[in-house]
C-alpha cells in the first residue's frame, strides 16, 4: 500500500499522484470518467482536482461539467470521506473573478456540482491582480470558517502576491495558503523555479504542479512524424519539434529502460523528486493510461538518473 503524504501544514493526507478531472465531460464522458475514478482509488488513489470552470471550453458546455460527474460518481460509491477534492474559483464564465462576491457564490455553485457540504482544497485559479488580497484572502477565510472549504491554495500567482497573500493571513490570523498549484513539468521549468519554488519552500507550502506530463509529450508517444488522434495533440507537438525535447526524450528512453518502466512514469517521478512538491497532476480518459501514472507512487530515480534529468532539460 502506497503511503500517503501530508499536504503542506495542512491535514489533508493525500496520494503522491493527484488525478486531473479536466478531461472529465471534455475527452471523457460521464461513463469513462467513472471507470477511470473507480480505477485510481482501487488502486489507493485519494485525491482528484478540477476547477469550476472544467471544461466551459468545449462547444455546448457550460462549466462544471467536471465537478458534476465527480460529485455524481461520489454520491454513487458513497466514499465522499475517503477522497480529497480540490476545486478552483475565477475562470467559471458565470462567475469570473475573485471578488468577495463572486468567490462565496462560485463556492456555493461548486458545492452544488459536488453535491457536497465541504471542499477539502480550494485554489484560487488565476490570481487577479487588481482584486486586493485582503479582499480575496478575507473571502476565502470566510469558506473556512462557515466549514464550506478546508483548506485553500493557489494556482497561477506571482511570488509577490503569494507573499503579500501569507504575510496578511499570518498579521491577520486568517486562512493560509497550505498549497501551490503551478505550471512545472521537465520541459516547462522557468514559471516555478526559482523564487516561487523558494518561497514555497520556505512558507511550508505543498506544490501540486499541473500539466506534469507537458500535455501529453512527456509520455513519450509524440515523436517527430507521429501523428497522435488527440485533443491535447497540438500542445504537445511543439515540444517534439525542439532539440530540447528530443534530449529530455533520449534520457528518459534510457532510464525507463532501466527501470522497466513507461516513459510517462519517470518523467512524473523526475517532478516528484524535486524540492516542495507532493503530489504532480495527470489526467487519464482511459483506465489504460492510469497504470503508467499511478507508477510514479512506487518508482525512486536514483541521484545521478534526477541530476541527469534536470541536465538535459536545462
Amino acid at each position: 500500500m502506497t503511503s500517503l503524504r501530508t499536504l503542506g501544514s495542512s491535514d489533508l493526507e493525500v496520494f503522491p499522484l493527484c488525478l486531473g478531472g479536466n478531461v472529465f465531460g471534455w475527452t471523457a464522458d460521464e461513463q469513462a470518467s467513472f471507470a477511470v475514478l473507480d480505477a485510481y482509488t482501487a488502486a489507493g488513489g485519494n485525491f482528484i482536482d478540477t476547477a469550476d470552470a472544467y471544461s466551459a471550453w468545449v462547444e455546448g458546455n457550460q462549466g462544471g461539467e467536471s465537478e458534476t460527474i465527480i460529485g455524481k460518481w461520489v454520491k454513487a460509491r458513497g466514499n465522499r470521506s475517503d477522497v480529497v477534492i480540490a476545486t478552483k474559483v475565477s475562470q467559471h464564465p458565470e462567475y469570473q473573478g475573485l471578488s468577495a462576491a463572486n468567490i462565496r457564490a462560485a463556492a456555493d455553485a461548486s458545492l452544488r456540482r459536488l453535491d457536497t457540504d465541504h471542499i477539502d482544497l480550494y485554489y484560487t485559479h488565476y490570481d487577479k491582480p487588481e482584486v486586493p488580497v485582503e479582499e480575496i484572502i478575507g473571502a476565502l477565510d470566510e469558506l473556512v470558517k462557515a466549514g464550506k472549504v478546508r483548506h485553500i491554495a493557489a494556482s497561477n500567482i506571482t511570488p509577490e502576491r503569494l507573499r503579500a497573500s501569507l504575510e496578511f493571513s499570518d498579521r491577520e490570523g486568517l486562512a493560509r495558503y497550505v498549497a501551490l498549484q503551478p505550471h512545472y513539468n521537465l520541459v516547462s521549468r522557468d514559471t516555478y523555479e526559482g523564487p516561487l519554488q523558494d518561497l514555497a519552500a520556505r512558507e511550508g507550502l505543498a506544490a501540486v504542479p499541473y500539466f506534469s506530463l507537458a500535455s501529453g509529450f512527456l509520455t513519450g508517444k509524440y515523436r517527430p512524424g507521429t501523428t497522435v488522434d488527440s485533443a491535447r495533440a497540438g500542445g504537445a507537438q511543439k515540444y517534439a519539434g525542439s532539440e530540447r525535447g528530443q534530449r529530455v526524450l533520449a534520457a528518459l528512453d534510457e532510464i525507463a529502460a532501466a527501470h522497466e518502466a513507461p516513459v510517462a512514469t519517470v518523467a512524473l517521478a523526475w517532478l516528484a523528486a524535486q524540492p516542495t512538491i507532493t503530489a504532480p497532476i495527470a489526467s487519464a480518459r482511459t483506465v489504460e493510461q492510469l497504470p503508467a501514472l499511478l507508477g510514479v507512487a512506487e518508482l525512486t530515480l536514483t541521484d545521478a538518473e534526477v541530476t541527469r534529468l534536470t541536465q538535459v532539460s536545462a
